[in-house]
């Protein structure tokens, strides 16, 4: 069992896997990846099918090149002139080629389709996973299905579909032109294809067990790469760079051990069938002159058989190949599909519809809540009231679950019981589009993306206009930072906002909230990283929305809140008391305490 996420403090570590929202890493039940696989080809199929088509034609094409051929021997062979077919045996070759050529074109346009789709559908899935889902999973694991499984999709899809049907038609027709030949030489043949056939079927399970351990390492070394990028200057300032590049390559060498193991098999099934074909040709060709000097064929019949097999050796690669593809894509597909099957948020309707800009109010109505079932409460039967409009703190120890609060406001989370009002409304009744257009929220870790300036302040408000930009600017005091930039709103802030302060990037949130203009904002210790002009600048902007918005503010430092309509003071999971600092000071020995550590007695 996993323990619960902070509910104050941002977590810094890797989230800790969750049994129940993870994707599972263990072996897949039993054709379930090839379902999957099945399931991302069928939107190509017609693509697919003309590729495979043009393949076909140009390897029939092939097929008819060893008949051409001897006749072309049997007109010398009788001193007639073979003009016509010279002729035809070229034109057979390079209409064959050229046919093949585009099929494989054909082929590789529709794999490049298959996994744009799948990395669009797959994106469009992962962005819309539940907070608890995502906090729950390793992210670059999550990476590494969008990147490297979808890849594999793309190296296989053509591979093996090209081998299911080409591989398998003309290799039939190859054997069935074989036996009109010669039926003796056929069945030497044929046991050959059996004897592969049989390599092939032990084989295959163990290349899509390979992969898919493979891709769950390289998996792994995604989630740890993000793990050390993402507190890159604390693994410095600790001096663990050496510990964390240890962990790393204790995953790439398990990817390595994987992927050999993948290899070792692959190379044992290219190896045997292609040892065992040089056999059969061996044999062939000596059961073949045999029969040639007892005069039970010709020469040029031999010849033709031999063409034939020459022909036949590839396909039956192709066919090993193939069979190894499919099993490798299945591995890649089947990962897919359990990030596919992780539960997500109905979205429904347009954000842009329907938004609440006038204040509202906010009502806790006995809501408990525990992050996961078993786990102890983290919000016991929490009541309180917040009317439209006005500035309310909520206040209180590490670990009181004020962040708490807001997560349940947001439905980042649902309460386990009890009613989270948005006025009046139950928030579970709110389409969650227009809930959350309606609600600017400054996050207590103020996340800036990379990106340029405007793009992190304008985020899921592509449309905002110049003015309106400028205006937050000034109300975050971010206008100054704006000129000073080289190209100004357009200058990259870097990964995380790196090229900004910790105080830059709290402004920077601050402006994207307010450019919402929300009916409700929350701010979590919003100014935690200011200074005391900047803060005090800040504070001012905040009493000003108050007036016409409902601002919520969670706050540790109680001189940003002094001023509050009311505060609202909680403790292991419940209010305490609500009122005014005032009255708290006089009242409530928690806060008085609070206030007096932070020298605010006065």
């Amino acid at each position: 069992m996993t323990a619960a996420p902070s509910v104050d403090t941002p977590r810094t570590g890797p989230p800790a896997p969750a049994p129940d929202s993870a994707p599972s890493s263990g072996p897949d039940r039993p054709w379930r990846g090839q379902r999957a696989l099945l399931g991302h080809l069928r939107p190509q199929r017609w693509r697919m099918a003309a590729g495979v088509a043009l393949g076909l034609v140009g390897s029939v094409m092939g097929l008819a090149q060893p008949l051409a051929a001897k006749r072309v021997m049997d007109d010398m062979g009788h001193g007639t002139p073979a003009t016509g077919p010279v002729l035809v045996l070229s034109l057979l070759v390079v209409a064959g080629a050229a046919l093949a050529g585009l099929g494989y074109y054909v082929l590789q346009w529709s794999a490049e389709s298959l996994v744009c789709t799948a990395r669009r559908r797959l994106t469009d899935r992962l962005l819309r996973l539940r907070v608890p889902v995502v906090e729950g999973s390793e992210p670059g694991d999550l990476i590494a299905r969008v990147t490297s499984d979808t890849t594999l999709l793309r190296q296989s899809a053509p591979q093996a579909v090209s081998a299911a049907v080409t591989g398998t038609l003309v290799t039939a027709a190859t054997v069935v032109m074989m036996g009109l030949l010669d039926a003796v030489l056929l069945g030497v043949t044929l046991a050959v294809v059996a004897f592969v056939g049989v390599v092939v079927a032990v084989v295959a399970p163990r290349i899509g067990r390979a992969t898919h351990g493979t891709q769950e390492a390289v998996g792994r070394i995604g989630a740890a790469l993000e793990r050390v990028l993402g507190a890159f200057r604390t693994v410095k300032a600790s001096g663990a760079e050496r510990h964390e590049a240890a962990a790393l390559l204790r995953e790439a060498e398990r990817a390595r051990r994987t992927g050999i193991r993948a290899a070792a098999w692959e190379a044992v099934s290219a190896t045997t069938s292609a040892v065992v074909v040089q056999v059969c040709f061996l044999v062939v060709l000596g059961v073949g002159g045999a029969r040639v000097t007892s005069g039970a064929t010709d020469v040029s019949t031999l010849v033709a058989f031999l063409l034939y097999l020459f022909a036949l050796a590839p396909r039956i690669g192709q066919l090993v190949e193939g069979v190894g593809q499919v099993q490798i894509g299945a591995a890649a597909a089947a990962r897919i599909a359990q990030a596919e099957e992780l539960e997500t948020e109905e979205q429904e309707g347009d954000a842009a519809e329907d938004v609440t800009r006038a204040p509202l109010s906010v009502s806790f109505d006995r809501v408990s809540f525990a992050y996961r079932p078993g786990l102890p409460r983290v919000h016991h039967e929490v009541s309180f009231a917040v009317p439209a409009r006005g500035l309310t703190a909520f206040v209180g120890p590490s670990g009181a679950g004020k962040t708490t609060v807001f997560s349940l406001i947001e439905r980042f989370y649902e309460q386990d019981s009890g009613r989270v009002l948005l006025d009046g409304e139950d928030v579970r009744q709110w389409p969650l589009t227009r809930l959350r257009a309606s609600i600017g929220y400054v996050e207590q870790d103020v996340p800036v993306l990379a990106g340029t300036l405007r793009d992190n302040l304008t985020l899921g408000l592509p449309g905002a206009g110049d003015e309106e930009v400028a205006r937050v600017l000034r109300l975050a005091r971010l206008d100054l930072l704006a000129h000073r930039l080289p190209h100004g709103l357009d200058t990259d802030v870097g990964h995380r906002g790196s090229r900004l302060s910790g105080g830059e990037r709290q402004r920077v949130a601050i402006a994207r909230a307010l450019l919402r203009r929300p009916g409700l904002l929350l701010l979590d210790e919003a100014t935690s990283q200011l200074d005391a002009a900047n803060e005090a600048a800040l504070r001012d902007t905040i009493a000003d929305t108050a007036r016409h918005t409902t601002v919520l503010v969670v706050a540790h430092r109680l001189s940003t809140v002094t001023t509050a309509d009311r505060i609202v003071v909680m403790e292991a999971g419940r209010v305490r008391a609500v009122g005014s600092h005032a009255e708290l000071m006089t009242h409530d020995a928690l806060y008085r305490d609070l206030a007096r550590t932070q020298l605010l007695d006065g």
